[in-house]
C-alpha cells in the first residue's frame, strides 16, 4: 500500500477527502502552541493530502519512512521540505511551533513504539509549542467496520478498495484493518492486492500519560467523526512539574 501501489495514491486519497477535516481541525492546529505558529512537522506525512490544505498557514516540513510515499507528496506539495525518516527515531536537531502525527500514529502498536513517537515530537517541538496527536481509535471507542471506495481517472485508470477493521483478540492492544484493492491501469489491466495492516489501540489515559511523559500538558475531545484527538502544549522541560 505504501511502496507498490504508492503511485495509487491520488486515486485512494485525494487532499478533496482531506477538505472538511482540515478546516474542521485548523481552530484547534492553531491554537496548540503559545502563539499562532509559523512553522508545522508531520510525522507520517504519508501521501501529503493534508499538508496540502495545511500549507496555506503554515510552513510545512513532511517526514515519513517510505520513500515511495514521499515522492507522491512531494508532488503533491513541491513548495513543502520533505525528509525521510522514522518518528519512532528521527532527529533533524531543530524545534517547530507545531507537530502534528496525524492517522499514522497507529502503526506504533506497542507502548514503547507509541512513547518513542511522542519522545520524537517533543525533541522537534519548541517550549510553549504544541502538538496534535490523531489515532483512528482509542481502546474506548473502537468499532468494527467496512467501507468501501476508490476512483477513476478520465485515462482510464481506476482505483477500488473494501477496507473492514477488526479485533481478532480483545486481550491485546492491537485492532487489524483488512484491505482488498483492485487497480485497473490505463490499458484497462487489473491488478488485485489483499494485505492486512495491525494498529496499536490504547486507552485514552495511557496517551495523556504518554503526553505527559513526553513534556506536554495535554488534553483530549472527540472531533465529529468520533476520533480523539489529542492536544498538547510542550512545557519547559520534559517531564512532569509539580
Amino acid at each position: 500500500m505504501y511502496t507498490d501501489l504508492a503511485v495509487w495514491w491520488p486515486l485512494l486519497s485525494p487532499p478533496s477527502a482531506y477538505a472538511e477535516e482540515v478546516a474542521e481541525l485548523l481552530p484547534t492546529l492553531l491554537a496548540a502552541p503559545d502563539a499562532p505558529p509559523a512553522t508545522m512537522l508531520e510525522l507520517g506525512s504519508g501521501g501529503g493530502s493534508f499538508a496540502f490544505h495545511m500549507k496555506a498557514h503554515v510552513r510545512v516540513t513532511l517526514s515519513d519512512r517510505e520513500a515511495a510515499m514521499l515522492a507522491v507528496s512531494r508532488a503533491l506539495n513541491p513548495e513543502c521540505e520533505h525528509i525521510e525518516g522514522d518518528m519512532r527515531t528521527m532527529d533533524l536537531r531543530r524545534v517547530f511551533d507545531l507537530v502534528l502525527i496525524h492517522d499514522a500514529i497507529v502503526f506504533a502498536t506497542t507502548p514503547a513504539a507509541a512513547r518513542a513517537a511522542l519522545a520524537t515530537a517533543a525533541r522537534h517541538c519548541r517550549p510553549g509549542g504544541g502538538v496534535v496527536l490523531i489515532p483512528d481509535f482509542v481502546t474506548e471507542t473502537f468499532e468494527a467496520d467496512e467501507n468501501s471506495g476508490g476512483s477513476a481517472m478520465p485515462d482510464g485508470r481506476e482505483l477500488r478498495y473494501t477496507e473492514r477493521k477488526c479485533d481478532p483478540d480483545p486481550a491485546d492492544a492491537i485492532y487489524e484493518t483488512v484491505y482488498d484493492f483492485v487497480v485497473r491501469a490505463a490499458d484497462g489491466s487489473e491488478e488485485r492486492v489483499h494485505e492486512v495492516h495491525q494498529h496499536g489501540l490504547f486507552p485514552r489515559t495511557s496517551w495523556l500519560a504518554w503526553l505527559d511523559e513526553a513534556g506536554y500538558e495535554a488534553t483530549s475531545h472527540p472531533d465529529p467523526w468520533g476520533r480523539e484527538v489529542f492536544v498538547g502544549r510542550r512545557r519547559a522541560s520534559p517531564g512532569r512539574q509539580d
